[in-house]
């Protein structure tokens, strides 16, 4: 007999189902199991096997819709802008203002595809490569002019000129570097996090270039798409734990943006608005970007009743170090910039060696940026023009001497 507290094994003979292997007597093999009980000798149905257990997702996937407005919205203002360009009644306007054969082949030689397009035509390869307005059409749409944050106190030029594009080239590489980046990110951190961190870099590289290109035009997205890129890198140095072959990531990634910076070195790119979406975009990702660590998460969803161990914090030190950091320099690097901004300080001016951030001579290339502006003086009809990048001159006769459109179609034919 066993004792209190133990178990009792008796063998059971597998073959009879009997315990200690004793055969049950032949009468009994096929036992009544009582009334209401029927047998069943068909064969026996399995049941369908459970469903498997849903995959569990440490973080929210989210459906992306805020990217692909930014892209919406991108191509229909450029439409726009086309549509107020008129690029061929300007055209007619200025060829009628200059008279004669010169006004004849301004009318003819002003835009391009004009017989397909209409009022959508571009401006001549000369005055726009990219394919696209005038820089006229553009300011008046809200491109970035320092002059005119400065002086006219048009400060929201910063957030309008990164939702204008030059031409259809400059928007087609954007909206597709757009699509690459922004909807993958979107997916994984939603769309209030993404559409923040769109914005403020591009309002980032907007401040660096009016800091440094006083005297040109700056429109693109280009800033806020650098910012995106910047966001990434935070975002895995400071999620790193949570991360496989971080070391392959965080290389590809990186050859990624230096391949992008390099592009910036070229002439007529913008260089700063790169730089200053691509430096605000990556302290943006410390702040915006930061994962809870897995152990936090896995006692968030442990079954009631499962022992759930020490209690997790739900951020590493080093997490919480890196956003106080990058929140400090973003609200400080923002306040300096603005408060230089609207002084009428010329970074350029106190760095000699700056502009080589955006642009590299050689013997290929100059770094000169064409400068469409002239020096005119008129007398009676007519009009003396000379172009400061060129130093070249010419005199015209105009029938109608008040035409700013037609003087500013005879200086860009001029300095090209």
């Amino acid at each position: 007999m066993p004792r209190r507290g133990e178990t009792a094994v008796v063998p059971i003979d597998a073959a009879s189902g009997e315990r200690g292997g004793q055969e049950r007597p032949k009468g009994e093999r096929h036992r009544s199991h009582g009334p209401g009980h029927h047998c069943r000798h068909g064969p026996h149905r399995s049941r369908p096997p459970p469903p498997p257990p849903p995959v569990f997702r440490p973080f929210r996937r989210w459906f992306p819709f805020l990217v692909p407005l930014f892209i919406v919205a991108n191509v229909a203002l450029f439409v726009l802008t086309m549509y107020v360009n008129d690029c061929p009644a300007h055209a007619r306007a200025a060829g009628a203002a200059i008279g004669g054969s010169v006004g004849e082949s301004a009318t003819a030689q002003g835009c391009w595809l004009a017989p397909e397009l209409g009022r959508f035509a571009f401006q001549s390869f000369k005055e726009n490569p990219l394919v696209g307005p005038s820089s006229a059409t553009l300011l008046k749409m809200g491109a970035l002019e320092t002059s005119k944050v400065t002086k006219d106190h048009e400060g929201w030029r910063l957030i309008t000129c990164i939702w204008l594009h030059a031409g259809v080239i400059h928007i087609l590489a954007n909206m597709l570097s757009l699509v690459l980046i922004g909807i993958r990110l979107e997916k994984e951190f939603g769309f209030m996090r993404i559409g923040t961190l769109y914005v403020i870099s591009g309002v980032g590289g907007s401040l660096l270039s009016s800091l440094f290109m006083v005297s040109n035009i700056s429109v693109g997205a280009s800033g806020a798409l650098f910012g995106l890129l910047g966001s990434m890198l935070s975002e895995l140095i400071t999620n790193w734990t949570i991360y496989e072959n971080k070391i392959a990531a965080l290389m590809t990634l990186v050859m990624i943006i230096v391949i992008n910076l390099a592009v910036g070195i070229l002439p007529h790119v913008d260089n700063f608005a790169h730089l200053g979406g691509f430096t605000s975009g990556f302290f943006l990702g410390f702040v915006l970007l930061m994962r809870p660590q897995f152990g936090y998460i896995n006692q968030k969803n442990s079954p009631l009743g499962y022992p759930m161990g020490v209690t997790k914090r739900k951020f590493k030190i080093y997490q919480i170090i890196l956003f106080v950091i990058a929140l400090v320099i973003l609200i400080s690097g923002f306040t300096v910039g603005l408060v230089l901004l609207f002084q009428g300080f010329n970074a350029s001016e106190h760095c000699s060696w700056c502009h080589y951030l955006s642009c590299v001579p050689t013997s290929k290339w100059s770094c000169k940026a064409p400068s469409n502006y002239c020096m005119s003086s008129q007398l009676g009809n007519q009009l003396n023009l000379t172009c400061q990048s060129t130093g070249k001159a010419a005199t015209y006769v105009l029938s109608n001497p008040n035409n700013t459109e037609a003087i500013k179609n005879l200086c860009v034919g001029l300095c090209s």
